[in-house]
């Protein structure tokens, strides 16, 4: 292992995915660990401490949700599910879950190595308090400022916990249940219809053309992903 390279545990019971995952990264400058089930995985995380981790769901001891609900008990260490099932309903409870990226196979390498940058990226700090800044958009958490291209721009307070939200995420898809629990408190009967309005009026307050989003992308039948820059 290289103190000077950031860990990746790859998780997938097919060898040869694990072979071109291992020769792919590794030539990245990442260094890479693989383990093809998931009581493997499991011993791997704990002597490894990976530094991000790439796992396939369909393992042959146990179902991936059931390593990523164990993982989630005591780390949280960004997570990419990996896998072939791409229904909206799995990418949902996996996201809910805990997984912070889902890409699903075929997958293109440019693609997976532009989401684990992503997950593994931090909010520039200032003092303790961080400022999110992508493009004309800046969020000021510590001052509840949000400013495009210089502009300040009034957000009700709905508005703001919904922005707020998705910028302690950076680039991670963020359901529709996750985003009701954080801005509504929980899920309600019309949650999904003042989301949906919600988001509507926070767009038409912060994109260039809410018609075609730039900074708060649609994850269709998902979710919300707030982009960075690459």
């Amino acid at each position: 292992m290289s103190e000077n390279k950031l860990r990746v545990l790859v998780v997938d019971d097919e060898p040869a995915i694990r072979r071109y995952l291992n020769t792919a990264l590794s030539a990245q400058g990442y260094d890479v660990k693989l383990a093809g089930s998931g009581r493997e995985a499991l011993s791997e995380f704990l002597s490894y401490r990976p530094e991000l981790l790439i796992l396939d769901l369909g393992l042959p001891d146990m179902d991936g949700l059931e390593v990523l609900h164990r993982l989630r008990e005591f780390s949280q260490v960004p997570i990419i599910i990996l896998s072939v099932r791409d229904q909206e309903p799995e990418k949902v409870k996996a996201l809910d879950e805990g997984a912070n990226d889902y890409v699903t196979k075929p997958f293109g390498t440019g693609e997976l190595l532009a989401r684990m940058r992503v997950v593994l990226r931090r909010p520039a700090q200032t003092g303790d308090q961080p400022i999110f800044a992508v493009d004309d958009l800046s969020v000021d958490l510590a001052r509840r400022l949000v400013t495009v291209a210089g502009r300040e721009v009034q957000l009700t307070p709905t508005e703001y916990d919904l922005l707020r939200a998705l910028v302690a995420y950076p680039g991670r898809v963020l359901t529709h249940r996750q985003l009701m629990q954080r801005v509504w408190g929980g899920v309600h009967d019309d949650g999904a219809h003042l989301l949906r309005v919600t988001m509507s009026n926070l767009r038409r307050k912060l994109e260039p053309d809410a018609t075609r989003p730039h900074y708060i992308v649609t994850e269709a039948g998902v979710g919300y992903r707030l982009r960075v820059s690459r």
